[in-house]
């Protein structure tokens, strides 16, 4: 894609400040995108907002529009997973409500406006955890011992599912909406389970950021102007 692929966009993306955030902030201003930042927590140059608040998102895309004009790209990122050390009971709940119901307001809020101005492309960040269940094993070696928790899974599966919902829904008024399911994303995994995870993957080794960057900007421009309602996992081959 040519640097300027996204020029004369502006792009949305929620959860700016969490672990892929930078990532897609940096590919999209890469490609010419003016790009807004929002996130629950306070950050440089990052509006804040609750996906979980309808109301701060309307302030959101007020300021948006004001500052930018109507957006026209939407990357739907916020969400949260229960790391080790914390229980699924707890926080169960907690997590459909940022990772589905959060996802589902902030699909409506600035997708209506892209409806209104009869164009746009909203990419939802899925996991390879919304077709596939975890692998226990991957896990087993960590202490305290930890299960990969159902809720993170089950909100992925939803978040595929309302994919195809608005696609299909918002299709006529000009604006596209996708899925993009990563694998594994290297950070900050210990050894082990580096190892574990890369045996499973046909390519042999987690996903870098760079390896998630095109696949975004394929969804995000009109590089995929007839792709609509569609899930594309970048895992490796994981789920093959």
């Amino acid at each position: 894609m040519s640097a300027d692929g996204l020029a004369g966009r502006v792009a949305v993306v929620t959860g700016a400040l969490g672990i892929l955030g930078p990532v897609w902030t940096e590919a999209l201003a890469g490609a010419g995108a003016t790009v807004v930042g929002l996130d629950v927590r306070e950050g440089d140059g990052v509006l804040q907002g609750d996906v979980t608040d309808r109301t701060s998102l309307e302030r959101v895309l007020a300021a948006v529009v004001k500052e930018h004009g109507a957006p026209s790209v939407l990357v739907n990122n916020a969400g949260i997973d229960v790391p080790p050390g914390q229980t699924d009971d707890s926080s169960f709940r907690e997590t459909l409500d940022v990772n589905v119901a959060g996802l589902f307001n902030a699909t409506q809020v600035f997708g209506q406006a892209m409806c209104d101005a009869g164009r746009g492309s909203i990419v939802n960040i899925g996991s390879l955890y919304a077709s596939v269940a975890p692998i226990p094993s991957f896990y087993d070696h960590l202490d305290p011992p930890f299960t990969k928790p159902a809720a993170y899974g089950a909100s992925k599966a939803a978040v595929v599912n309302l994919t195809r919902y608005f696609a299909r829904l918002w299709g006529p008024y000009g604006v596209r909406v996708n899925a993009l399911s990563p694998g594994g994303v290297r950070g900050e995994q210990d050894a082990e389970f580096v190892r574990k995870y890369s045996e499973r993957v046909p390519l042999g080794r987690l996903a870098e950021p760079a390896d998630i960057v095109g696949p975004l900007l394929f969804l995000a421009s009109d590089a995929s102007g007839y792709v609509t309602g569609q899930e594309l996992r970048a895992d490796g081959g994981f789920t093959a």
